[in-house]
């Protein structure tokens, strides 16, 4: 159970400052995602506030719908919002890894260290939560 919260409030915290950022700030979000010398949405020209900002507000859908997840854990309710959450982590990632040629080697690293991070934690999560429910 300990494993499943943490994960489920991982996931929510990562969504929320992802979208809180592109929410806010979408200009800044474009320019600087994920850090400083990293700009790995700026990439994919040209910037669109309404896009980023749509972004933001999904995301940050997303980060309450795992919070509430984490704080319930009601197993019906997790496996939801991570199968969710993986129908949009999924494809996302299917994307950036026929993408990555543009970018240097350290950011496609990153990319697709991250990216499989918001694939493997979920389907992790979901056999945690399943298996609680046989035992």
């Amino acid at each position: 159970m300990t494993f499943l919260r943490i994960g489920l409030w991982f996931l929510a915290a990562t969504q929320a400052g992802v979208g809180g950022w592109a929410l806010l700030a979408p200009q800044g979000f474009y320019d600087g995602f994920p850090a400083p010398g990293h700009h790995w949405v700026a990439m994919f020209p040209p910037f669109n506030e309404h896009l980023v900002r749509d972004f933001g507000a999904l995301n940050l859908g997303f980060a309450v719908a795992l919070a509430f997840a984490a704080v319930t854990a009601d197993r019906l309710l997790v496996q939801a919002v991570l199968a969710a959450y993986l129908t949009f982590s999924v494809p996302h990632m299917v994307f950036h890894l026929g993408h990555l040629d543009h970018m240097p080697v350290v950011d496609q690293v990153g990319n697709v260290v991250t990216l499989a991070l918001a694939v493997v934690l979920p389907v992790a999560l979901i056999v945690v939560v399943r298996r609680r429910a046989t035992t």
